[in-house]
């Protein structure tokens, strides 16, 4: 049972993360493209982990402006989620959406590469 209250819990700081990332005033994160990614929040609720993947700017900018902007997002969080406490944030860079992009590059090269190659016969 613990678990899936975790995972609800999970589900909307994740949702409530997204809309606080567009709020966020610093330079380094106010103009990019963040995609929040996935959040696990500790058992005891004291932690959270913020997976987030940038598809324009620098990540290492972001995640210190992510940083910078630690306050600004709990209390957010707090008055946004009914929470017995609010966790403390970590952010980590997520390259899945990175990764799904080159290969997906790769596979319409090969695709382009076999109808040349058909359009030769």
């Amino acid at each position: 049972m613990a678990n899936y209250r975790r995972g609800r819990i999970n589900e909307e700081m994740q949702k409530e993360l997204s809309v606080i990332m567009r709020e966020i005033k610093d330079p380094r994160v106010s103009g990019e493209l963040i995609s929040i990614t996935g959040a696990e929040v500790t058992p005891d609720l004291k932690f959270a982990t913020v997976y987030f993947s940038a598809l324009t700017g620098d990540p290492k900018d972001i995640k210190k402006g992510l940083e910078s902007a630690k306050g600004f997002i709990r209390r957010e969080i707090a008055q946004r989620l009914n929470l017995r406490q609010t966790p403390e944030f970590s952010f980590v860079h997520d390259h899945s959406i990175e990764h799904g992009a080159h290969i997906s590059k790769i596979i319409e090269d090969i695709n382009k590469g076999s109808k040349k190659d058909n359009g030769n016969d």
